[in-house]
């Protein structure tokens, strides 16, 4: 296992139609993708579309392990439904990782484990060679890495096989019933350009992004991995994008392509947690102070109940 360190996680930007690498930094480095998970979850869906195996129409039922994984949710109840394509829609906008369940067993064929099948499939098809799939959505488990450069791949396979779905990227907020729901992603209506793809979180990985922007009808895609915090994510994102775009017509001429970004000399042998430098160490309660006085025994006791930051 790789300790965690001080420097910056892995990053890149590339130009996604033809690949090209702006820049690079740890891009082979085995990394948590949380979230980010969520864009393969996504693929597989599209794949399935494309093939006419499902419908935008499709119905998904809520079972009840959807209505058993960790928020971010969209809390509906067993045997509630919505369609398949409110399901996308919240999949990317809320990052519902009970819906990401509900996708996957439709998809899937009543499996969550076959959409995860197909999901490594997809990822070995596209050259994904750091890469491993355990869940749909993200949520902690050792086995599911990733890297930078293959996420980039992902990211690029979506971009150019799939344009018919770009807006579902670029989707601010999703009416479901009674509720509204909105983004993760503050770069879309942040930053100038943005129109894509989706943040992740969890305490091992740290702050991940995988976003794209085009201006003057140029288009580069950045990820990010591992910034302790929303707002360094977004500086980092930003640096990369804003750089990149500076950049693009000498970089278009002479920068290596995502294939032929040389791979690092020495890899580390399992993916980075972040646990403790992220999210702090759990703190020990404090003994409790004995009474000082008679007069403060005789008084009603305050009560300690809290609740979970």
């Amino acid at each position: 296992m790789a300790s965690s360190g001080t420097s910056a996680g892995p990053a890149l930007v590339f130009e996604p139609y033809n690949g090209t690498v702006f820049y690079a930094e740890d891009p082979d480095a085995q990394w948590f993708p949380a979230s980010l998970t969520k864009l393969m979850t996504a693929y597989v869906t599209f794949q399935a579309l494309k093939a006419g195996t499902v419908t935008p129409d499709t119905k998904l039922i809520c079972s009840k392990e959807a209505t058993e994984q960790a928020p971010s949710k969209l809390w509906l109840k067993v045997g509630e439904s919505i369609t398949l394509d409110v399901a996308l829609k919240v999949l990317i906008v809320e990052s519902a990782n009970d819906v990401a369940v509900m996708i996957a067993e439709t998809v899937g064929g009543g499996s969550e484990e076959a959409f995860v099948d197909k999901m490594n499939e997809a990822a070995q098809r596209l050259g994904m060679t750091r890469t491993s799939f355990a869940n749909v959505n993200g949520l902690p488990d050792e086995r599911q890495v990733t890297t930078a450069r293959d996420l980039a791949k992902l990211a690029r396979a979506i971009i150019v096989e799939f344009p018919e779905h770009a807006d579902l990227f670029t989707t601010i907020q999703v009416q479901v019933g009674k509720q509204l729901v909105r983004t993760h992603n503050g770069m879309l209506v942040s930053y100038p350009g943005a129109d894509g793809m989706k943040t992740g979180f969890i305490c091992d990985s740290g702050f991940n992004i995988v976003v794209s922007a085009t201006r003057e009808g140029r288009k580069l895609v950045a990820v990010v991995l591992g910034e302790p915090s929303v707002a360094s994510r977004r500086e980092r994102a930003v640096d990369l994008l804003d750089n990149g775009f500076k950049r693009y017509f000498w970089k278009s001429l002479f920068g290596t392509s995502l294939d032929g970004l040389a791979i690092q000399a020495s890899l580390s042998n399992g993916p980075t947690h972040l646990k403790d430098r992220v999210c702090g160490v759990a703190r020990a309660k404090p003994p409790r102070r004995k009474k000082a006085t008679i007069a403060r025994k005789k008084t009603k006791p305050r009560s300690t109940a809290s609740g979970a930051n």
